[in-house]
């Protein structure tokens, strides 16, 4: 029976005062899993830097040299978290990769368990479920929790409320959904088009550097950048809006109109000369142009989902989680 690999990706852009911690948290939980011998090993580390502003490539080139299962990815220039992330995960090769942030908000403990729920409930993503306010910052929790309903709403996708950067996520869809993401592609959503089979586990998340030094790794721009890109890169039901509005609008327009003729032959109410005319006219045009932008998005679209790489279906085997499912069963009594 072949070992179950799972890889950890971590995007590195001021980590230097946690990565020494964070690999010696990784490292007991590999040791672990040696000493259980339970077909389960933590094959690999890698670590993107994306235009790391302190020293964090210089403790990663050590840690490398300690550990031969951390790898560093150095890219060439910062990208940003979600492509960082990407880059990493496409340079993974586990059958199970995990996203875990730089600053040990994170708990790598809890990894076991959440891939001890992806396995129990059949799923293909497992997102941390915070049970507390991450940041102990009144605007930037309410902010998030907000956000995330408001799009979810608007674009009808309701796993956008459990999206989080510390995920667990099968091996073969975390390749494939990051290899098609493009600049303004929004990662979550497109994992979203290779699988539904997501479940949630809840723990405790503190987010120690913000707390420790009130400096966040988003600063509001790029918190507008990233709340930007989850919308652009979602397909919304507020596009059909215009459509709705647009035939509501000619539907009342032609009914208007109708009025009008069956007034002028029957003469039943006096009326301003061209007032009714007019507003049914701008009724049922108004409403004609709506209707029209509406179906012109719809179709933007389609084309948009098809250059982004947005698939027919998706092949997935889910076999090999067969024989841990009495390992995640007995984890997660």
């Amino acid at each position: 029976m072949d070992d179950i690999r799972i890889s950890t990706v971590t995007p590195v852009y001021s980590g230097e005062k946690y990565l020494d911690k964070l690999a010696h948290k990784l490292d007991t939980l590999r040791v672990k899993l040696i000493d259980d011998n339970c077909h389960l090993i933590l094959s690999e580390s890698i670590f993107v830097v994306d235009g790391a502003i302190d020293q964090s490539l210089t403790v990663l080139k050590k840690l490398e040299l300690k550990y031969d299962w951390v790898r560093v990815v150095v890219l060439s220039k910062n990208y940003g978290q979600h492509p960082a992330t990407e880059a990493g995960i496409l340079y993974s090769s586990g059958d199970w990769v995990v996203t875990i942030d730089e600053d040990l908000q994170h708990d790598v403990d809890s990894i076991l368990e959440m891939l001890a729920t992806a396995i129990v409930n059949n799923s293909d993503i497992v997102y941390a479920l915070p049970l507390n306010k991450v940041h102990k910052s009144v605007f930037r929790d309410n902010a998030s929790i907000f956000y995330k309903k408001i799009i979810s709403y608007l674009t009808g996708n309701k796993n956008i409320r459990l999206f989080n950067s510390f995920r667990i996520i099968r091996g073969s869809i975390a390749r494939t959904a990051a290899a098609i993401c493009g600049p303004d592609m929004y990662y979550d959503v497109s994992l979203g088009w290779f699988t539904n089979s997501i479940s949630t586990f809840k723990l405790e998340l503190n987010d120690y550097r913000y707390r420790e030094t009130n400096i966040s790794g988003y600063n509001i721009s790029l918190l507008l950048s990233h709340a930007r890109r989850l919308f652009v890169s979602s397909q919304s039901n507020i596009i059909r809006i215009f459509s709705i509005i647009g035939l509501v609008s000619m539907l009342i327009g032609m009914s208007y109109g109708l009025f009008i003729i069956i007034n002028a032959l029957f003469g039943l109410y006096d009326s301003f000369p061209g007032w009714p005319s007019l507003i049914s006219s701008i009724l049922f045009f108004g409403g004609l142009i709506s209707s029209s932008v509406g179906i012109l998005l719809e179709y933007t679209g389609v084309v948009m989902g098809q250059v982004q790489g947005k698939p027919t279906y998706f092949v997935v085997d889910r076999n090999i989680d067969n024989q841990l499912m009495s390992w995640a069963i007995k984890l997660l009594k």
